[in-house]
C-alpha cells in the first residue's frame, strides 16, 4: 500500500503528465478554491452508461494499458518485494 505522501506525488506526476505543469497547478488551485464532493461526483460520473458499457470500457482500458495489480502475499496482504 502506498503512503499518503507517495499517493500525493504520484497524483501530481499524473496531473503534470496529463495537463502540463501550468494546467496541473491551475487544476490544484481550482480544487482547493471550490468545495468538491468526490462521493457525489463519483456517483454521477457515469450515470448515463449501462453496466455493459462500463464493463466494456474497463476491459478496453485494461487491455490498452496492460494493468497488472500488485501481487499480495497470502499472510498479511502486503505487497511482495
Amino acid at each position: 500500500m502506498l503512503t499518503d505522501t507517495e499517493i500525493k506525488l504520484k497524483g501530481i506526476e499524473a496531473l503534470i503528465n496529463a495537463l502540463g505543469k501550468v494546467q496541473a497547478e491551475k487544476f490544484v488551485s481550482l480544487i482547493l478554491r471550490e468545495p468538491f464532493d468526490y462521493t457525489l461526483w463519483q456517483r454521477n460520473l457515469w450515470s448515463d452508461a449501462s453496466l455493459e458499457e462500463l464493463s466494456q470500457n474497463a476491459m478496453n482500458n485494461y487491455r490498452a494499458n496492460k494493468i497488472v495489480p500488485e501481487q499480495q502475499d497470502t499472510v498479511g496482504g502486503a505487497p511482495q518485494n
